[in-house]
């Protein structure tokens, strides 16, 4: 009889944990939400009762399904610097969420430059004076194993390494303290936009460093792409499709640890084909958002195979996101990566990457990139100075989302020509060419290793040739000088065209 107590006792506390009204972790106060869309929210609560919704006013009422599943959605509503209420309840049970307020939000996402915190960007000290802005926002949450390399996972890390328990936090307004974490790229492109727009924005940072571009790509995209379905293959951490450097930092963490969740594919860590993906990605599939900010690459740009496949694989997540999200015209805006020696540091490649994101503007419509060449760091993968990236990474947005009249980038390569002994070159973005640091043009070459001599003629660039090349080249170096700028002071891309 005891027995059969216990059993009823148990089965009646797992139906009143059942029974509890839930929201998503990444729904909290402080939240912004998405203007212009209808307003959603969704969670859990008991089955069949019906769940009240308070949202600024407004009231609706959902039946909870079979599955405990419930959703409701609000009419669109514009911009809203005045923070509002938002009351859920089940019976006796309530939830509310206070300090809200509605604008744009955006997603930052990527590896360890995205994620670089503002306490170490070389700007903080000076930024601390103006910090405080309340129409900005952060969702900025912590992640299992962040920060630990080279060492094997904890328990308590192995415990978190499943996707409903994967990312902890909830949203921040901005203030000294919150911003020291926060993403630097990512403060710096929303205050921007703040200061010109005027609306609230909410930051979503969901980079994490070292992660390669696989993880925050779907699964099931990976498996259904004929090119990319071998990355989704069983034992991924010995899987040759996939970067060398990602799995043997794995490796580290999970060889010898016990208690690391695990399927078919293998254990679950961050750098795991899909794993970001699903603990981060898709569950805010049914949030909308504004627009994506990307700053990734390096872990994928070590190895000719990864290197070459980069574009195409990119372009696979920006259409699956837009898919997802049911927005064919989602802004997508990604940095083009800086400039490193090659001494330290396995940059090899680094020119024929930054190309191939370069090119990859031509593929996607609503996409932007803006270039960090000219503020690389020699020796370190990290350059410090963010504010500039974030900033031009906001004139994309300025421009293509907001309708600011503003040049978004630096000079991007037209068309090269071959003409009486030289080499034209004309620019889209071009306006006002000039170079940074002196007189001298640096940076181009037609074999992508010595340098010739180039000069600016009426925003064309003009090279003289003793014969015909077949390609021109600029800043094709891993650690470049190269120092052509625009009337904006923006620097141009990385690139190699066929000359005509």
């Amino acid at each position: 009889m005891k027995v059969w107590l216990a059993f009823v006792y148990c089965l009646f506390g797992i139906n009143l944990i059942a029974a509890q009204l839930s929201l998503p972790h990444f729904f909290s106060d402080q939240m912004v939400l998405q203007r212009d869309k209808p307003v959603h929210f969704w969670g859990k609560g008991e089955p069949d009762r019906l769940v009240s919704v308070k949202f600024f006013g407004e009231v609706k009422q959902v039946r909870v399904a079979k599955d405990s599943t419930w959703s409701v959605h609000f009419k669109a509503r514009d911009a809203i610097n005045t923070p509002g209420t938002v009351h859920f309840s089940q019976g006796q049970e309530k939830i509310v969420l206070s300090n809200m307020l509605i604008g744009d939000v955006w997603l930052c996402i990527g590896q360890s430059n995205m994620e670089w915190p503002m306490e170490k960007e070389m700007h903080f000290e000076e930024e601390l004076e103006n910090v405080g802005q309340t129409s900005l926002r952060f969702y900025n949450p912590t992640y299992a194993g962040k920060n630990v390399y080279g060492r094997v996972f904890s328990d308590s890390i192995g415990k978190r390494l499943q996707v409903d328990r994967f990312f902890e936090g909830n949203w921040q307004l901005n203030d000294s303290s919150t911003i020291k974490t926060m993403t630097a790229v990512g403060y710096y492109f929303g205050k921007k936009i703040v200061e010109e727009e005027k609306i609230p924005i909410g930051l979503i940072n969901l980079s994490i460093g070292g992660a390669p571009l696989e993880t925050f790509i779907s699964l099931t995209t990976l498996k259904n792409d004929v090119r990319f379905s071998g990355k989704a293959r069983k034992d991924w951490i010995h899987n040759d499709n996939l970067p060398i450097w990602v799995r043997e930092r794995a490796t580290q963490n999970t060889k010898t640890a016990a208690n690391i969740p695990s399927d078919s594919l293998g254990p679950n860590h961050a750098y795991k084909p899909g794993f970001v993906y699903s603990a981060g990605i898709e569950p805010m599939l049914h949030m909308p958002v504004k627009g994506i900010i990307w700053y990734q690459g390096e872990s994928n740009a070590q190895e000719i195979e990864r290197v070459q496949e980069y574009a195409d694989l990119q372009e696979l997540m920006i259409l699956d996101y837009r898919k997802k999200w049911k927005t064919p015209d989602l802004p997508f805006y990604w940095v083009q990566l800086s400039s490193i020696d090659s001494i330290q540091y396995k940059s090899q490649y680094w020119p024929l990457f930054r190309d191939a994101q370069r090119n990859l503007l031509a593929r996607i419509k609503h996409g932007g990139m803006a270039v960090s060449s000219d503020i690389g760091a020699r020796n370190d993968v990290h350059p410090t100075n963010k504010k500039d990236v974030g900033e031009r990474l906001a004139r994309w947005a300025l421009k293509d989302v907001y309708g600011h009249d503003v040049i978004p980038s630096g000079p991007l390569p037209k068309k090269a020509i071959y003409k009486s002994g030289q080499v034209i070159l004309s620019f889209k973005y071009g306006h006002g060419l000039s170079v940074s640091g002196g007189q001298t043009i640096k940076g181009f070459s037609v074999d992508g290793k010595s340098p010739i001599e180039a000069f600016v003629v009426d925003d064309n660039i003009v090279i003289p040739v003793s014969k015909r090349p077949d390609f021109l080249y600029y800043g094709w170096q891993p650690w470049t000088e190269a120092n052509l700028i625009n009337s904006e002071k923006l620097p141009a891309s990385t690139f190699r065209i066929k000359i005509e």
